[in-house]
Parts: C-alpha cells; structure tokens; sequence
C-alpha cells in the first residue's frame, strides 16, 4: 500500500525557494551586463556620427527610365 511522503519543513523549503531566486538574479543580472556593453557600443560607434543621410526609398525616383 501507497505511504504518503513526510512533510517538507519549513527550512528546507526557504533554502530552496532562495536557491531559484539567486539563479535567477544571477541571470538577470547577466542580461543587464550584456544589454549595458551593446549599448554603450552603439552609441560610441562612428556609424551614427556620419554626416551622410540615409537614402530610403529615395532610389526608386531616380530610376524612373529604367522599370523595376
């Protein structure tokens, strides 16, 4: 016959419970290290200080004797 299982205390609950959450934070915290790096990247990055403006579909009136 089936024995039901002996209850969890209280503290062993707490100490797994405190396990995830410092996982979890752990990985947040990576996360938020890497999205920091990226971001000062893009915004030191020559790319965005050039002068030059982008063309759009600018492209497609200057072609008007040629068909697509």
């Amino acid at each position: 016959m089936a024995v039901p299982k002996k209850r969890t205390s209280i503290a062993k609950k707490r100490i797994r419970k405190n396990i995830w959450k410092g996982k979890a934070y752990t990985s947040a915290l990576k996360i938020v290290t890497v999205w920091k790096f990226l971001y000062k990247q893009t915004v030191n990055s020559n790319w965005l200080r050039t002068n030059s403006k982008p063309q759009g579909f600018g492209f497609l009136s200057r072609r008007s004797d040629k068909t697509l």
